[in-house]
């Protein structure tokens, strides 16, 4: 999802804009460690190796820049190439998907340069590491708080780098998804007419979700499934907090119809759940 940005100008392609590749004819880093005509990368300097790794990133090959990039981790260890190497390993990982790998040299750089002006761009490849790989809303939602979690340090622990807002979107993104996995399980169970278990997943999305998409819809669906079981001023209440705060929604306009279907209106009832949300709506103040 996310390229090389700002600070990272300044490592990726400066082998291609000067046109040196000490390394262009060498043969592929197959196996590790073996330059040119089986000539070892040890008689090679950490620059030259560096050059190769941002040479194999602009023809796509991230895989194999990967290799050069973790070779110079290697051979100079200790080096500030070593450093820059090591972030543009994260990267190049990120690039060919390899996300565990991706997020291993992430924090490898974060554990061994948490001062470093690049530990940020670190911790959002790391998060983007989980985030790039959520899944459709139906599948198991682990990584996505994984994401969230990798997110919210970037947003907490560098809150004036140029990936916070970047992260905040993101964020915003998963947390959505998440929400959106508990309408799609509170559906499944409504369809199915098991009520008391798709009220639960839809309390969810109003009590810990209510800043995402859903929230109208999880509400009209509160309205139904209590009309369902007959909880007349369950369903009401429910009603009256969709139409105070989603009142221009077809959501609304259709939890009303069901409610003049049977006579009743939109009403607040005291003495359960929702009697709190509803007067958190009212002084604009959601859990």
């Amino acid at each position: 999802m996310a390229g090389m940005t700002g600070g990272r100008s300044r490592f990726v392609l400066t082998a291609v804009a000067l046109g040196v590749f000490t390394l262009a004819g060498c043969d592929s880093l197959k196996e590790k460690g073996v330059g040119p005509g089986g000539t070892s990368l040890e008689n090679y300097t950490a620059e030259q190796i560096f050059e190769r790794g941002e040479y194999e990133l602009s023809v796509q090959d991230a895989e194999e820049a990967a290799l050069y990039f973790s070779e110079i981790e290697r051979l100079y260890p200790y080096s500030d190439w070593a450093k820059r190497a090591l972030i543009m390993q994260a990267f190049a990982h990120h690039q060919d998907k390899q996300y565990e790998e991706a997020r291993s040299a992430a924090q490898r750089f974060i554990d061994f340069y948490p001062a470093d002006d690049d530990a940020a761009y670190a911790q959002y490849l790391l998060a983007l590491s989980y985030y790039d790989q959520i899944e459709l809303v139906g599948r198991d939602q682990g990584l996505t708080f994984q994401a969230l979690q990798a997110l919210r340090t970037v947003i907490e622990r560098y809150p004036d780098s140029e990936y916070a807002r970047s992260s905040i979107l993101k964020f915003d993104l998963a947390f959505d998804h998440l929400a959106g996995k508990e309408m799609e399980i509170g559906r499944y169970y409504l369809k199915r007419d098991h009520f008391g278990a798709a009220i639960n997943r839809f309390r969810v999305v109003v009590e810990d979700f209510q800043t995402t998409s859903h929230t109208a819809e999880a509400l009209h669906r509160l309205v139904e499934s209590y009309l369902s079981l007959g909880l007349i001023e369950e369903a009401q209440t429910a009603a009256a907090i969709l139409g105070h705060n989603y009142q221009s929604s077809d959501w609304y306009q259709d939890s009303y119809k069901l409610l003049k279907g049977q006579g009743l209106e939109p009403a607040f009832f005291s003495g359960n759940w929702l009697a709190s949300s509803y007067r958190q709506s009212i002084k604009g103040q959601w859990l």
